[in-house]
């Protein structure tokens, strides 16, 4: 059973702390969409940790009330991670995120009508029929309330429970965000929800600002989200309780104080059991038409292009004329982030503004529906090549190739590479016939410029001068034999004779071509750095031979 006591976000910036202290924490809630690959440093930090602390699934990619955007191969994948971790709770939200081919990447506001309604009850069931098991739907914070609502979010979360057994995670920070910026009552909202429906609460900090309230998840929980999270523990009882902060994210003691000042609070109050999942009435949808399809492409045409947004702006309430800009924003800061943590050099390369430009850019021209944002960005190196303002820099697409090698390294499957014990059996006849598979975090780079210096370069401590002449090819092997992606450069013999082995060809052919390019290749010391490196994922003797 989930434990009723507060858990906290686990986020990178903590997870030595968690490793290596194992400090007092109820549990641990980790985005769904950063462990999708199952692989990689993060996905070793969750087995790790998932053995000592109970672990909740809480994900921001399914959007359930996308009209045209909801994936099957995301939800697959979704199922695939929650059969693997086993977690306590699994959760979603309230919203939409994509139109067909396109995702938004963020949380967008549902009109609360009963097409919606009716979509949401059918994409809930077929959820919890695919994880075999209850879903738990989070309430939103918006800056937009719809001009077609037929009923409050708390009346729409209410009826989707009754509907289809899924639970409700309650936002009581989101709750008092909205009750900001629509003039809603935050109390009415806790009193439309049926006791028994509530499986999980949420606290977390927001943002004051001229225009509006931001649920930015920066801060510590205000005294107004305490006083809601009283009368949430009066209404449902103790439930789980995670305190979220995902912004400017604090010392880890600063959170978990957080944490156990939600515990004295709910201490007073009677544990309740998380909801049960009761039978499902959904049934499928009816046909949504195009009227919930088309406010969705209007909002996302207004995101895309500001000239559109009139079309967008009056399918709303009245609210004041920013509102909307701060999806936006929202969406081009998510872009830009992205992509500087997938891309830093090229960042340091054409600077802030530039490369701020670059994102908005590449966003609106070339859209992705896969919602996984370590996905996002793959194309970056031909929209470099084909971008006219980029012309100047010749060697920045094989820098985004480099740097996106690197990034994608990160999020390979793990594997035992080949140890030097593995090749005993094999005579020095046998190792000639011998072909091997490349580890998959292993990757070749090639380059008919010195992007390779270039990198190494920009790497603190590196002590690599900037390269004087760009001009000219280099070669390089990106590995990850401890967690971290390493990039190693290459002789062009060495290059060779590696693209040769992950091809398939034998070690005697490799090395054959390595010897044709240098006649003093070292065989011993490169294949004693290749071993060190993890570069070979398996070795098998030929089938001939």
């Amino acid at each position: 059973m989930p434990p009723a006591c507060a858990g906290v976000g686990l986020r990178a910036p903590h997870y030595r702390d968690f490793l290596e202290h194992r400090p007092r924490a109820g549990w641990l809630e980790v985005h769904t969409e950063n462990f999708l690959d199952r692989s990689g440093w993060d996905w070793h930090v969750l087995q790790e940790l998932r053995r000592d602390y109970p672990v909740s699934l809480h994900g921001v990619g399914l959007g359930l009330g996308s009209a045209r955007g909801f994936s099957e191969a995301h939800l697959e994948r979704v199922r695939a991670l929650v059969d693997s971790v086993e977690p306590m709770l699994v959760s979603e939200h309230l919203c939409w995120g994509a139109v067909q081919g396109r995702s938004l990447h963020d949380l967008l506001p549902l009109a609360l009508d009963r097409t919606a309604l009716d979509l949401l009850c059918e994409r809930i069931g077929r959820v919890q029929d695919a994880l075999k098991r209850q879903l738990l739907l989070e309430n939103v914070s918006t800056y937009v309330r719809f001009r077609s609502d037929e009923m409050s979010e708390a009346e729409f979360m209410a009826e989707l429970a009754r509907r289809t057994g899924c639970g409700l995670l309650l936002d009581v920070n989101n709750l008092y965000v909205n009750q900001c910026n629509h003039g809603e009552d935050a109390l009415a909202a806790i009193a439309a929800l049926a006791p028994g429906t509530v499986g999980e609460i949420h606290l977390a900090g927001h943002l004051a600002t001229p225009g509006a309230v931001v649920d930015h998840h920066g801060a510590q929980v205000a005294a107004p989200v305490w006083a809601l999270y009283e009368a949430a523990l009066r209404r449902f009882g103790r439930v789980p309780t995670l305190v979220e902060w995902d912004t400017d994210i604090p010392p880890l003691d600063v959170l978990l104080a957080e944490a156990r000042k939600a515990d004295d609070i709910a201490a007073g109050y009677p544990e309740h059991k998380a909801p049960g999942p009761a039978p499902g009435l959904y049934a499928a949808a009816a046909d949504t038409g195009d009227a919930m399809a088309a406010v969705q492409e209007d909002f996302v045409r207004g995101l895309l292009d500001q000239s559109c947004q009139d079309e967008a702006r009056s399918h709303f309430k009245e609210a004041p004329p920013n509102r909307f800009a701060l999806y936006r924003g929202n969406m081009t800061v998510t872009w830009n982030k992205v992509l500087a943590n997938a891309y830093p050099v090229i960042r340091q390369l054409v600077g802030d503004d530039f490369f701020a430009g670059l994102s908005r850019t590449y966003g609106v021209a070339y859209p992705t529906g896969d919602v996984d944002l370590n996905r996002f960005g793959a194309g970056f190196d031909g929209f470099l090549a084909a971008f006219q303002h980029a012309a100047p820099y010749p060697y920045l697409p094989d820098m985004a190739r480099l740097e996106w090698t690197l990034h994608r390294s990160r999020y390979a499957l793990d594997a035992a590479p080949v140890a030097v014990a593995d090749l005993a059996s094999f005579d020095p006849v046998q190792f000639e016939a011998a072909r091997v598979t490349l580890h998959p975090a292993c990757t070749l780079f090639a380059s008919s410029r010195a992007a390779v210096t270039l990198w190494l370069a920009h790497q603190p401590g590196s002590g690599v001068e900037f390269p004087a002449d760009m001009e000219h090819p280099e070669f390089a092997l990106v590995t990850r034999a401890r967690w971290k992606s390493e990039l190693t450069p290459l002789a062009p013999a060495a290059h060779a004779a590696l693209a040769l082995l992950a091809q398939g060809q034998s070690f005697g052919e490799a090395l054959d071509a390595a010897f044709a390019l240098d006649e003093q290749f070292d065989v011993g010391a490169h294949l004693a750095q290749w071993l060190q490196l993890g570069v070979f994922g398996a070795i098998r003797a030929d089938e001939g031979g």
